[in-house]
């Protein structure tokens, strides 16, 4: 148990609506039913009730669930009241409930956090619980789906029982090593079990680039010249006015962004201000911000105006990003086609709009494999597995009569991928020896 308060908060979001759901979690959940409707429901049967403050004074009338612990969201005994979504009448129900002995106002993310703590979710599939709620796209929605679900919690738990099995023969031999029944801990099989985790630990890192995209989205960055048209490409994407337009050149000083949905992936567009040397203090500002967006940036769309140049060379932005060339005003020229090289468009007529999206795309991370989805979504995942490979690999590599280095390069590599879970344990370690021998017959 995290505490022994009762908290409430208002789950469902922004008020006025249809129905507002103000979940209870806490020891004091039983009495708060029995005071606010009249009696402790039915488990898990939604039941019409009255419902009324400390005074007997009626509030409204809504349906009230009772989930008794630990069979709930938190673990605890939780209670979800579906009243009216009304601002006073949802005002007046917080203000009965706070006015109860030993009930508070939940803390941001405090239901979770029981949860966690009461071993209902995983730290992975809290944060997948968090991007469901954030999700924009469907791929980020996926993504989400399958960290709270458990699918990537039971990948690494899979890891590190491995490892602790592989520690636990290294102690099984160190501790017990005149037994008849205890075999040669780090022989072969182990070893080669060591090696596979080593193989499907670096596939799944393969992925974070992956994963970080599907959750934050590839960030385009447009740049280029002043009045080449970056933030008529801005508009034409968002389809609507985001960016001033105007023939003056400087009008864009800071970033302009918007975020697109491009085939269920999130893509924000970066408009920036036109690269030129200027003595203006604003402007320089901007200028300087733009170069930050370049280097940061996941792809860049290098515009040069097609009007001013009969064969157009876009020049390379400073940056480690890959660029997509664009030359820009392209009805103005009728002999201007792209090539692989650059590619024309018109944001006028819509020329070779298609296939810029269609050039975008290509950089979008491809997900046709069932467990595409199994992938790191956070950097401190990354940083984790980086860390258990590097002790998994300084296990393999120590001499064969350094058992205690090997088990402890084993813990270190268990213990950072438990980190990513949250669920460290090396308590087991004898379970599984005992279990797999013999020892004190």
């Amino acid at each position: 148990m995290v505490g022994t308060d009762t908290i409430f908060a208002l789950s469902s979001g922004g008020l006025p609506s249809g129905v507002a759901v103000i979940r209870i979690s806490g020891p004091g959940c039983r009495e708060t039913l029995v005071t606010m409707s009249g009696g402790l429901p039915p488990p898990r049967l939604a039941t019409l009730r009255s419902i009324r403050d400390r005074n007997g004074s009626f509030l409204d009338q809504g349906l009230v669930i009772f989930f008794p612990g630990p069979a709930s969201f938190t673990g605890e005994d939780t209670a979800e009241l579906h009243i009216h979504g009304g601002r006073a009448t949802v005002r007046a129900v917080l203000q009965a409930l706070a006015s109860l002995p030993g009930l508070r106002a939940a803390e941001a993310g405090e239901f979770s956090r029981r949860a966690f703590h009461n071993g209902k979710l995983d730290l992975v599939e809290i944060e997948g619980l968090a991007d469901i709620v954030a999700a924009q796209t469907e791929m980020q929605r996926r993504l989400a789906l399958e960290h709270a679900a458990g699918g990537v919690s039971e990948l690494y738990e899979n890891w590190t029982r491995r490892l602790t099995h592989a520690r636990a023969m290294i102690e099984a031999e160190l501790d017990f090593a005149d037994e008849e029944d205890v075999p040669g801990a780090i022989g072969q099989t182990i070893r080669a079990d060591l090696h596979a985790v080593i193989d499907e630990i670096e596939c799944h890192l393969q992925g974070a680039r992956a994963g970080e995209i599907i959750r934050d989205g590839l960030t385009v960055v447009i740049t280029g010249p002043p009045n080449v048209g970056k933030s008529s490409l801005l508009n034409y994407l968002a389809r609507r006015d985001v960016a001033i337009v105007t023939d003056i050149p400087g009008t864009t000083r800071d970033i302009v962004s918007v975020d697109l949905d491009l085939d269920g992936f999130a893509v924000r567009i970066l408009d920036t201000a036109g690269i030129r040397d200027t003595a203006e203090l604003v402007e320089q500002e901007g200028i300087r911000r733009a170069r930050t967006a370049v280097a940061n940036a996941d792809l860049v769309l290098a515009l040069q105006d097609g009007a001013e140049v009969r064969v157009p060379s876009v020049p390379m932005p400073n940056g480690a990003a890959p660029v997509i060339r664009v030359v820009t005003k392209a009805d103005l020229l009728g002999d201007i086609s792209s090539t692989p090289d650059a590619l024309a468009i018109s944001t006028k007529t819509g020329a070779g709009m298609n296939e810029l999206l269609d050039r975008i795309r290509a950089h979008l991370p491809q997900l046709s494999e069932a467990t595409a989805f199994a992938v790191p979504s956070r950097e401190r995942h990354n940083e984790a597995l980086r860390t258990a490979l590097h002790a998994i690999d300084e296990a393999l590599r120590l001499p064969g009569d350094e058992l205690e280095l090997q088990a402890e390069s084993l813990r270190r590599a268990a213990h950072a991928i438990g980190r990513i879970t949250g669920q460290v344990d090396v308590e087991n370690l004898l379970d599984i020896v005992f279990s797999e021998f013999c020892i004190g017959k």
